[in-house]
């Protein structure tokens, strides 16, 4: 019986191994050397093609063109491509559903299970199957715009716009109006929810002013109580910092965002300058977990925070009705 053949590292032959072992030295060599490092050591002629210019880096996101007036910047056109390649991409895997599913189609049911795993274990199973197609849109935008705009192109394509060239195509996430937007759709999610379990009084929680007015319309009826009035200053000083919080949240979670891709872009930018095809894969790696992590950030701390607004609403719901049962049954007796 013969022997079944020997293999080299990780199933390959030892001739294969080596091969790419070579090749991946080549190019870390190559990419040193086409760097200003290894330009201002050796002054090696190389072609213009290996050679990266110096970047220039921009925060604000230029107007490219306008439709009717309205300005169109490139981050702009990234987030509509993500739009378009989200909802292309679902309808072409999900139009042929098979039992037996292919590989494509198993990674996204995977993906889609596990955010609906994590919306049910942290709302419940009614509220999860509630919360999940807004939880799941935030976490798919949030990370595909990320991840589409380390593609090889994404972003070396310029075009010309007064007297200058960008990029045709830059991650939406690097402009401070995308993840400003996404905020607040995640606050107006969560005041959507809350409001909706309890009611218009869900804004009491933020200008709860009722109780100290009264208390000091009290004063001017011969009915002074110092405590009284202390405690509803409380609640209503309380109800302004929850307000205030609310606030904070959405400017947290725009420069979150914001900030970490936009170090992200920087950082894939001067490694690509500084050693061109050499460590660029480990960046993109990096960026690539970046991108799943800030998704996985977004998408889960707006999932908490609905919960959290329904949970305590529902609660006292709950015991505003034991409170009236109980008067029901005292007036009974």
């Amino acid at each position: 019986m013969a022997e079944p053949k020997k293999r080299g590292c990780l199933g390959c032959s030892l001739p294969i191994v080596i091969i790419v072992a070579i090749v991946a030295i080549g190019i870390v060599v190559i990419g040193f050397l086409a760097g200003p490092i290894g330009q201002a050591m050796f002054h090696l002629d190389l072609p213009s093609w290996i050679v990266v210019e110096k970047p220039a880096i921009h925060l604000a996101a230029p107007h490219l063109f306008e439709i009717g007036g309205f300005p169109i910047t490139n981050t702009m056109l990234a987030g509509w491509f993500t739009v378009i390649f989200l909802v292309v991409g679902s309808w072409l895997i999900t139009r042929r559903m098979k039992i037996v599913p292919n590989r494509i189609q198993v990674i996204f049911e995977f993906l889609l299970g596990w955010i609906y795993d994590l919306c049910e274990s942290v709302a419940g199973k009614e509220n999860g199957r509630k919360f999940f197609p807004v939880v799941c849109t935030i976490f798919l935008f949030v990370a595909f715009n990320a991840w589409l705009s380390l593609i090889p192109g994404f972003g070396s394509i310029l075009v010309g716009g007064g007297g200058h060239e960008y990029e045709l195509l830059r991650g939406a996430n690097t402009d401070l109006n995308t993840p400003l937007a996404i905020a607040l759709v995640s606050c107006v999610f969560v005041a959507f929810y809350g409001m909706k379990s309890i009611g218009f009084s869900w804004v009491k929680q933020y200008f709860n002013f009722g109780p100290l007015l009264r208390s000091i319309d009290g004063i001017f009826r011969g009915k002074l109580n110092f405590m009284d009035i202390f405690s509803n200053f409380v609640n209503a000083f309380v109800g302004g910092l929850e307000f205030l919080s609310m606030l904070i949240r959405i400017i947290s979670f725009t420069f979150r965002l914001f900030g970490n891709m936009t170090a992200g872009e920087i950082l894939v930018v001067i490694v690509a300058f500084l050693v061109p095809m050499a460590m660029s894969w480990v960046v993109y790696g990096f960026e690539l977990f970046v991108g799943f992590i800030q998704a996985l950030v977004f998408a889960g701390l707006t999932l908490v925070f609905v919960t959290m607004a329904v949970a305590s609403h529902e609660g006292e719901s709950h015991e505003n009705k034991n409170t009236e049962e109980k008067e029901l049954l005292k007036e009974g007796t």
